[in-house]
């Protein structure tokens, strides 16, 4: 009895920490299997200028983060379902961020589409119009402009272990399964991302 108990315990304690995360991550996985799949492919992609970026071992469904669009209003992670997403997360402080945007831009210009789109939230709490006219100031046009003023998205990531830094960029399926994650920037206009974005998207 005081064995069980001790498992008891010990099972409730890791549920105390990492319950949350895990019950906003893992519903419906079943979904993800074409993401198990997918990532077999990707692996060999992840070189050159994104050889940092970590191809997901167990791809698992992220929580529903949730932001807001140009218009302040509401956007949730599932309103992108049937597209590969490339989530990003920067922010003007942020002096890595702010190098990779032109980079972010050219991408989305290059690759996107109804079946590929670059997501990037601002997570400034401050001033929160600087954002927007940072933006306009070195020229990024092709972007949507997305915002969490709050920086919870950020802390979702966080608490599954997805976001230790900035910027934080996740690849993320059709499903709204996770392919990928990268902490700190890169080179997302080179041939290298663009071949790992193509792949993703199922463009090759």
């Amino acid at each position: 009895m005081i064995a069980l108990g001790c498992v008891v315990g010990v099972g409730a304690g890791l549920a105390a920490v990492y319950g949350i995360g895990a019950m906003q991550r893992n519903p419906a996985d079943a979904s993800c299997k074409p993401a198990a799949e997918l990532v077999k492919r990707l692996a060999p992609l992840a070189r050159g200028e994104v050889a940092a970026f970590g191809i997901a071992s167990e791809p698992k469904r992220l929580p529903e983060l949730t932001f807001m669009g140009a218009d302040g209003k509401p956007r949730v992670l599932a309103d992108f379902q049937g597209k590969t997403v490339l989530l990003n997360l920067w922010a003007t402080w942020c002096v890595p961020c702010r190098k990779e945007m032109p980079a972010l831009d050219a991408l989305q210009a290059r690759l996107g589409s109804d079946k590929f789109e670059v997501v990037a939230v601002n997570i400034d709490t401050r001033n929160l119009d600087k954002p927007k006219t940072w933006l306009q100031e070195v020229g990024i046009t092709k972007l949507g402009y997305y915002a969490d003023p709050s920086a919870k998205v950020f802390q979702d990531l966080k608490a599954i272990g997805k976001a230790f830094g900035m910027p934080t960029t996740l690849l993320i399926d059709p499903d709204g399964c996770e392919l990928g994650a990268l902490a700190g920037p890169a080179e997302w206009a080179s041939d290298d991302a663009v071949k790992l974005i193509e792949a993703a998207s199922g463009k090759i």
